[in-house]
């Protein structure tokens, strides 16, 4: 999902949800190599605007070392998807002090010692690629890391969550999956469709990531994961990355840390503490009250086209992590669950890390 801004007007407002301060990961969060999996889409938007300065400072002080930037939309063309990396490399280019992109995993690392952040290139949709798998190899070559088959709808190469469950990878995405394993990027199927994330786990020869997404078991939503395909995920060597999306719960209220908190310990039950991470699929920054009027207008604007997931009749964040150091609020939580310190880093990014590691050493 792509929020409809990744920065706010110069003089924020109140945050509409007091966030309290953590008290057990300070030090975890300080020292750990923390790796969102997917946040902040477009993130070359950023650069160059009256409130750049501003927004860079957040990004600067929120303690994330790494994060995994959706580009090219939900359905954008090929020239959209081309103009969005091109943003993206503008802004790493204009503030090296701040931005590292990654082109092999290494970099990862090198970003937590610079205390700089480390940009992962994604597309989150294959409308970019329609059905042209040479385009694959174009967009590694421009630094797009992970890829998907699908949205929330059917693709050539692969079925989305919104179109049922029966049909799964086409023959073209077979291809696709053999050229992604053999180029080194990354397959995620967080939007892919029950068998389609069957087919996509049991036909790729490396891991695979769901680097968004929540449990089917805890609430059940086409969004949501099963328990099946999850398992399936560990034992391929992948990590699931769960979100901060409201398809956590009904659509009669807002998901709050102690919702979210069923999901990560669900999954860490079901794939092994080193399978789970944190892909927020939000933005670094604070939810403003004049976000929430933005968000409610872009929630108008997906329903429109046909992409709204249900129950997307509520505002993109959890009330209680509406901080940009949301994924140190969590670490938290796991301490206060009774889960180790290493528990905890490993959610953090080590095993998002680890994951990355395994899949772009083509």
């Amino acid at each position: 999902m792509s929020p409809v801004a990744i920065s706010g007007e110069a003089g924020r407002q109140p945050s509409p949800a007091s966030v309290p301060p953590p008290t057990l990961g300070d030090h975890l969060y300080r020292d750990a190599l923390v790796l969102d999996g997917n946040s902040t889409p477009s993130i070359g938007q950023l650069c160059c605007n009256e409130q750049t300065k501003a927004d860079l400072a957040v990004v600067r002080d929120c303690g994330i070392t790494a994060l995994k930037t959706t580009l090219g939309g939900f359905q954008g063309s090929f020239e959209e998807a081309v103009n969005d990396i091109a943003d993206a490399q503008n802004l790493i280019e204009r503030y090296p002090d701040l931005f590292i992109k990654v082109a092999r995993h290494d970099d990862l690392g090198r970003a937590k010692r610079e205390k700089k952040v480390a940009l992962i290139f994604s597309f989150e949709a294959a409308t970019m690629l329609g059905d042209k798998l040479d385009r694959i190899e174009l967009f590694r070559k421009l630094g797009v890391l992970v890829m998907q088959l699908s949205y929330n709808h059917k693709s050539p190469l692969g079925c989305g969550c919104l179109d049922g469950d029966s049909d799964g990878v086409t023959k073209l995405g077979r291809e696709a999956i053999a050229k992604m394993n053999a180029l080194g990027v990354a397959l995620d199927l967080s939007h892919a469709n029950t068998a389609t994330t069957a087919d996509g786990i049991a036909l790729s020869t490396k891991p695979v990531l769901i680097s968004h997404a929540g449990c089917r078991a805890v609430f059940s939503h086409p969004r949501n994961k099963d328990d099946r395909e999850m398992k399936a995920l560990a034992d391929k060597g992948g990590v699931m990355g769960i979100y901060m999306l409201p398809f956590l719960t009904e659509d009669t209220r807002q998901p709050m840390l102690e919702d979210y908190m069923r999901h990560m310990t669900h999954a860490l039950n079901v794939c092994g503490e080193d399978h789970v991470g944190m892909g927020t699929d939000t933005n670094v920054f604070e939810v403003t009250e004049s976000d929430l009027k933005a968000m409610a207008a872009y929630t108008q604007e997906r329903i429109k086209k046909g992409v709204a997931a249900p129950g997307e009749n509520r505002p993109l964040y959890i009330p209680d992590l509406n901080t940009p150091r949301k994924l140190e609020r969590v670490a938290d939580a796991l301490l206060s669950h009774g889960y180790s310190a290493r528990v905890a880093e490993k959610v953090l990014g080590l095993n998002f890390s680890r994951v990355f590691n395994d899949i772009w050493m083509a």
